[in-house]
């Protein structure tokens, strides 16, 4: 009886300095708007009341309380299960797991206070608008220069998300608006404050704006364009995992996975592995008939196809703007060895791979809610005898969601 009076004294108050607020308005329509929103502030309060007060009546219904071996189920519906109590037997699979989990948060996911905070909620809920391209420039003949720069690729779509587990679906606009599946991307990441692991699997057989050079005799060039050149497929897949030397204080999942806040600025260096393969080949037919004329005879149209093994080694860094602002950047070049696949005619390639990741994020958190802006650049060379080209995957995000 004491609380619900607490509380009617609260919504007294709460009805009293909205009278007064709205008193001193000139225009009865702004009362009026405020009494609606008084009156649905109420019934949202007592919605509140009557779910809080059938969960306290579900929770206090008396029950079996037997120190058997079904004690420990009885005791979770009636919330009463504290795991770190120790006055419970649970059964031996769920007691190992809470242990390890126990230990892989103490050993892999602790951070000093004074620079990272946990968010203090285990769920998130959000929304993210995804936008990507990939991009290709160089030599892929003699004599001819070429750029190609894929059409946007659009997903948007929900993710839930508790603690390190997630679930979502996402809808790929630009194969609903082309009746057809032209680009696929699918991506995994894990992060803690040791470590961070990521995935990702990209195909698009959709058109490119494409313009080709080719050197002439007398100095000139010859120059097209094809606003829809669709004669480019191209797909990449790749692993990779990397470790944060200063992991005390610098937390990567503030700025990419939200579920820390950066209280003061920090950066560590960065060191991994990665592999990756790469697949793009360019179709002879869709090629203007002066380019076809300048590959050799017997020499096949160019089809780029190997995998790269590469030690990286960065820096990320977290600046701290205010109370509520978060940027990060982070650097990270990759060199390895290079197997190729699939090779060209009288054409040897270059055994090193010569890579660049960069990504940028931009945080803005309000209590429980977050809005992020996440940019991310993957850049590599080709270099051979007779090629010369640099490709990139450059990708886009706008999230915005809710902690709870």
């Amino acid at each position: 009886m004491g609380e619900m009076k607490r509380r009617c004294y609260i919504l007294l108050m709460i009805l009293a300095v909205v009278s007064f607020m709205a008193s001193g308005q000139d225009m009865p329509v702004d009362t009026l708007t405020t009494a609606d929103s008084v009156a649905h502030v109420g019934k949202m309060q007592q919605f509140k009341q009557r779910v809080q007060q059938r969960i306290d009546k579900k929770m206090n219904e008396p029950w079996d309380t037997i120190r058997d071996s079904g004690y420990w189920w009885r005791a979770l519906k009636h919330g009463k299960v504290d795991l770190d109590g120790g006055t419970i037997d649970y059964p031996a699979f769920i007691d190992f797991c809470w242990k390890v989990y126990k230990w892989g948060d103490k050993a892999f996911n602790s951070y000093d206070s004074a620079y990272v905070v946990s968010t203090g909620k285990n769920w998130k809920f959000m929304y993210k608008s995804n936008m990507w391209n990939d991009n290709y420039s160089g030599e892929p003949m003699a004599d001819v220069h070429f750029d190609m720069r894929s059409k946007m690729a659009i997903n948007m779509g929900f993710q839930l998300c508790f603690m390190a587990v997630s679930v979502g679906y996402s809808v790929g606009v630009t194969n609903l608006i082309n009746h057809e599946k032209v680009s696929n991307k699918v991506d995994f990441s894990f992060t803690c404050a040791r470590f961070a692991a990521e995935a990702y699997y990209m195909e698009n057989r959709g058109t490119t704006t494409a313009w080709f050079t080719e050197s002439v005799t007398g100095g000139k060039n010859n120059k097209w364009k094809f606003k829809e050149f669709g004669g480019l497929y191209r797909k990449a897949y790749g692993v990779s995992a990397y470790y944060f030397f200063n992991n005390r204080r610098y937390a990567q999942a503030a700025a990419y996975c939200f579920s820390k806040y950066q209280k003061r600025s920090a950066g560590s260096i960065i060191a991994g592995i990665c592999m990756q393969h790469r697949d793009m080949n360019i179709k002879m037919d869709e090629l203007p008939q002066s380019v076809q004329d300048q590959i050799p005879p017997g020499e096949d149209v160019p089809h780029f196809l190997f995998n790269d093994y590469c030690l990286m080694v960065g820096y990320g860094y977290n600046w701290v703007l205010g109370s509520k602002w978060l940027i990060n950047l982070t650097v990270a070049p990759y060199v390895g060895y290079r197997h190729l696949l699939a090779t060209q005619h009288e054409d040897r390639a270059s055994a090193w791979s010569l890579n660049l990741r960069a990504r940028m994020a931009a945080v803005y958190n309000h209590k429980r809610f977050y809005l992020g802006m996440q940019n991310y650049g993957d850049f590599y060379r080709y270099k051979s005898e007779m090629h010369h080209f640099i490709g990139s995957l450059l990708d886009f995000s706008l999230l915005v969601g809710i902690r709870f």
